[in-house]
């Protein structure tokens, strides 16, 4: 079977069952320590999938994932970004996690991330 060549291996495979097949893949996955998943899809999306543009998001939230210990500080922080009044910024970061504002520019979202993690939040962009 050292021997053999490019053909003749496809010719005694296509003799073989799917699930040998699959068994072999698997035991050749395992020997060799890779996958051969990505090389399937990669195969399978073609020239098409290497054509298409990578889209860069443009659009972010923020959502407020939890306030920590220093939640009256996230509160006022809160209240700066969102100009909402005492009640509804406390009621907001109680209730986390809550976008605390959406459709921001990436820099625009990267400030106010900033701004709760220095008041003691925990933030994430999405």
């Amino acid at each position: 079977m050292a021997n053999m060549t490019q053909e003749q291996m496809v010719e005694e495979l296509s003799s073989w069952t799917v699930a040998e097949v699959a068994g072999l893949v698997k035991s050749l996955e395992d020997k060799w320590g890779v996958s051969a998943a990505p090389v399937a899809a990669a195969i399978a999306a073609g020239p098409a999938a290497e054509a298409a543009p990578v889209e860069e998001q443009t659009e972010f939230t923020v959502e407020l994932t939890s306030a920590g210990d220093k939640k009256i500080q996230v509160i006022k922080v809160v209240r700066e970004i969102t100009s909402l009044g005492l009640a509804d910024a406390k009621k907001l970061v109680e209730d986390a996690p809550k976008a605390v504002k959406e459709g921001v520019s990436k820099e625009e979202a990267e400030d106010i991330k900033k701004k709760i993690e220095d008041a003691g939040g925990q933030v994430a962009l999405k």
